[in-house]
Order: C-alpha cells, then structure tokens, then sequence
C-alpha cells in the first residue's frame, strides 16, 4: 500500500527528470575529457531520442536508468510493492520500445551504445567504454 497521498506521489513522479540527469552529465563530461564532439539528442534527427549523438562515428548513446529500463540483476531494478500489475505493464512497454528503438538505429547504420546507471558507480568505467567508441 502507498503511504502517500495521490497528490503527493504525482508532484514526487513529476520530480524525476527525464533529461539532463546526473548520469547524462556524467557520460558528456567523460566524451568532452576524451576529446568527442558530439550532440545532444534533437529529437526527430536520430530515431529513438538518444541522449548522446556521435555523428561522426554515426553512434547513438543512451544513458539507462536501471529502474526504469530494466537492467536485469541489477540492485537498483526492482519493483514496486504497490500496483505491481501497473509496474509491470509500464516497464514492459518500456523494454519494447528500447528493443525497437536498438533494431531500427541499427538497421539505419548506426553503432547503439547503452551505459546503464549502475555501471557509472564502477571507477574509469566510461573511460574504457567511450574509448571504444574510435
């Protein structure tokens, strides 16, 4: 059971961004440090709305919440105890469209590049992730 109010929990979900998030940030300062140029996502340039645009190595990057997208055994990928049929269905739909979006932007030639979350915890991580970028 939810121990807020419905009120509440709308204005706490209506706090969680959806852009310029502090992983985001993170995996920009690390493709600036290694010398990238890149663009942020324009929205109808690159299918899918990648968070990172390479277009010089036509590669699209998302930056994955594990909550949100699901990252499987992963301690930050759980479930809600409240409205779990809800959860479900939502986190699913979620999973579909990420699958899509990974088979179409490589059908078009481009080179998909997940970073989850939790991964950013791991020290020098992105260094050696983006440096295979090249």
């Amino acid at each position: 059971m939810d121990t807020l109010t419905r009120e509440h929990r709308s204005w706490n979900m209506s706090r969680i961004r959806s852009r310029n998030t502090k992983p985001e940030q993170a995996v920009r300062s690390a493709l600036h440090q290694l010398g990238f140029r890149f663009r942020l996502s324009t929205g109808q340039r690159v299918f899918g709305r990648p968070d990172v645009v390479l277009p010089k190595y036509r590669t699209a990057i998302f930056v994955h919440g594990c909550f949100w997208h699901r990252h499987a055994k992963c301690r930050f990928c759980y479930t809600p105890k409240s409205r779990t049929q809800f959860w479900r269905r939502k986190f699913s739909a979620n999973q579909r469209r990420d699958r899509e979006v990974r088979r179409r932007l490589r059908r078009e030639g481009w080179r998909v590049v997940i970073i989850w979350e939790c991964q950013l915890l791991e020290k020098n991580f992105l260094q050696r992730k983006l440096s295979q970028i090249r």
